[in-house]
């Protein structure tokens, strides 16, 4: 029986070293899914971080495409509208350059005709002084636009302006 006891206390102690074996495997097995679970997290969190950043990189993007079309197309509308008095302007000097015409073809008939009418001569006279006011106004629409042209060039630049250049 002595057998018997020698071999229960062995296999006991056999049993207690593989108990004690399988728990530090355990332990050492957790310990490094542990650290594996922290680095997963920490790779997440890093990731959520730069997506946030490149998130707010689009919305700052955005805003500025939708400020910079909001102020193209304001200038659009007033590039049209300044174009359509230009074309009133040059619409406006073109009948009076053909009330001209006439009015000294009617001139140069009376004058053949030896027929000297004050009034007509008054006509062509308004005419001409009609024909000129146009000129005038599409002169000073032209000096207008190149005014405004040139005013961006000699324009003093804003600090932030300064800063970029």
């Amino acid at each position: 029986m002595s057998d018997m006891s020698d071999y229960e206390r062995r296999i006991s102690a056999a049993l207690a070293r593989i108990g004690a074996g399988l728990e530090r495997l355990g332990q050492s097995g957790q310990a490094a899914a542990g650290a594996s679970d922290n680095s997963l997290r920490e790779e997440l969190e890093a990731e959520r971080a730069a997506n946030a950043q490149l998130s707010e990189r689009v919305r700052a993007i955005r805003e500025k495409q939708e400020s910079t079309l909001g102020a193209l197309e304001r200038k659009l509308a007033a590039a049209k509208a300044e174009a359509e008095s230009h074309l009133r302007d040059l619409l406006r000097l073109r009948r009076a350059n053909a009330e001209l015409a006439a009015a000294n073809r009617k001139l140069s008939e009376a004058v053949e005709a030896g027929l000297g009418d004050g009034a007509l001569i008054n006509r062509v006279m308004e005419a001409e002084l009609g024909a000129l006011r146009a000129e005038r106004a599409a002169d000073q629409a032209e000096l207008n636009d190149i005014i405004a042209g040139l005013e961006p060039l000699v324009a003093p630049k804003t600090a932030t302006e300064g800063e970029h250049a």
